[in-house]
């Protein structure tokens, strides 16, 4: 038996301190749902984010174990008593879920729950999501609810913190994104200006160059002199830029330095932890490394996006004159013969093109619980 739940103020102060802990969204939502089902002692707890196409972007469960969660299957839709709680903004708090004129069944290996107790999120008028338990933990007296008036008032202040610490986790994600987007948009102006007038400069020089071909041919000459160093500049300029804007840049850096800096860059970016070692590689075909490095970013963005990984470790192994690329993570994993699915979900058909179109081959290991390790090797130029 674990401890008992601690009650009170020191329950819900320890519950509250732990989501202001975390700044990822699916990370708050997770100790949000946890502290709830244990400070009211409920069998089942779990907390919807509504998507606007009548689904969820976001369902966090507490109480059912991963082999029951594949079990009922995909997300749930927004139906019943779960519409009418984002629809509506009341709390419901029911004896029997399943005696309420709007429950409408569920998929076969969903548990069975009786007692519920449902509580929208909201903030500033907006209904962010709805947190709920259902089968309270006591005797229930026949035709009542076990959960009661004080665990309603808990869960009003469990959901108004919910809203805050989603509120910001929001913020959080959106000022990364903008601090991205700021930076790029910098870039690209100071790229404009220093283009433009070097641009502008190239016209005159030209256009005097014109003019003097056949007045004055020596001074043509150095005027022409000059519009190829202009555009010698412009160039550099625009290169310069080009490579800043975009990650590591293969053409100038190659396989390995780019997988590093890109590597680097969603270690600093997301809590979990990134890492790449490289074994004796050399220089590939140009048009290899590129599908390489879009299959790393692809693997990348799925571990660190989908799969709620906390590690992810890149590796690029020499393999006779050829290379081995390994993206694995310690993430939710699925079930690769479900590949219908999770196939166009996760970009695997695309990087099976790429690693064919170059001669490779991609693999992937994954079970649901066990993690993801992609592997595409290539061969030799």
């Amino acid at each position: 038996m674990g401890m008992a739940p601690r009650t009170g103020l020191a329950a819900v102060s320890a519950a509250l301190l732990a989501m202001n802990r975390h700044l990822q969204v699916r990370d708050v939502l997770q100790t949000i749902v946890a502290s709830a089902r244990q400070l009211l002692d409920a069998e089942y707890a779990a907390l919807g984010v509504p998507d606007d196409h009548g689904g969820f972007a976001q369902f966090v469960v507490d109480g059912v174990s991963d082999a029951q969660w594949r079990a009922i299957g995909p997300l749930p839709r927004q139906h019943g008593i779960l519409a009418a709680m984002l629809h509506e903004g009341t709390p419901q708090r029911l004896a029997d879920v399943r005696d309420d004129p709007r429950f409408e069944g569920w998929p076969a290996s969903h548990p069975q729950l009786a007692d519920f107790l449902g509580m929208p999120i909201s903030a500033d008028g907006e209904i962010l999501g709805a947190l709920f338990l259902a089968n309270k933990r006591c005797a229930k007296p026949s035709g009542e609810c076990g959960f009661t008036e004080d665990d309603e008032e808990l869960l009003y202040v469990l959901a108004e913190h919910a809203a805050i610490a989603l509120t910001n986790a929001r913020l959080y994600e959106r000022s990364r994104e903008l601090t991205i987007a700021g930076e790029r948009a910098r870039i690209a102006h100071e790229l404009h200006d220093a283009v433009s007038q070097k641009l502008f400069s190239l016209r005159l020089t030209a256009q005097a160059a014109t003019a003097l071909v056949d007045r004055d041919p020596a001074r043509a000459k150095t005027e022409l002199h000059e519009v190829a160093r202009l555009a010698a500049e412009a160039s550099d300029e625009l290169r310069a830029a080009v490579v800043e804007l975009r990650p590591a840049a293969l053409d100038d850096d190659g396989l390995v330095a780019a997988l590093r800096s890109q590597a680097q860059v969603l270690d600093r970016a997301h809590a979990a932890r990134v890492t790449f070692v490289c074994e004796g590689v050399r220089a590939l075909p140009s048009a290899q490394e590129e599908a390489l490095l879009r299959v790393a970013q692809e693997a990348l963005h799925n571990a660190l996006r989908h799969a709620s990984a906390s590690s992810v470790e890149v590796t690029l192994t020499r393999r006779g004159t050829g290379a081995v690329l390994r993206v694995a993570d310690d993430g939710a994993g699925f079930d690769p013969s479900v590949v219908r699915r999770a196939g166009r979900h996760l970009g695997l058909v695309s990087m099976r093109d790429r690693a064919s179109g170059v001669g490779g081959r991609m693999t992937v290991d994954s079970a649901p619980g066990k993690g993801t390790a992609i592997e595409m090797e290539v061969p030799g130029g």
